[in-house]
């Protein structure tokens, strides 16, 4: 069965410099263990081909039920120096939350 991110968890993202930080919150801990099985490095990476020219770094925050995810090389130099429409990565989560997953 797919399913779309959106519909187990809610995001937030931002800038870290020319790195984008997305975090991505479960709603129950049902959808934090399919976001943990599914929601890879890699998955995240290739997701984001095209927009993140580095490395993906994964860190869990089980008692938020949350993973946050470090897109290096994404903001073309950051916010202050950015020529991006969305220099902050302010839409990245969203963007993200389309993934669809096989559950």
């Amino acid at each position: 069965m797919k399913i779309k991110l959106l519909d187990i968890a809610h995001g937030r993202s931002g800038d870290k410099g020319d790195a984008a930080n997305i975090g991505i919150i479960a709603y129950d801990d049902k959808g934090f263990e399919i976001i943990k099985k599914h929601l890879t490095v890699e998955r995240v990476k290739k997701h984001f081909d095209g927009i993140c020219f580095g490395d993906v770094e994964r860190y869990e925050l089980p008692n938020l039920r949350a993973l946050n995810f470090l897109l290096h090389n994404t903001l073309s130099g950051g916010g202050t120096v950015s020529l991006k429409l969305d220099a902050q990565g302010k839409t990245l989560a969203a963007a993200l939350l389309r993934m669809e997953l096989e559950v």
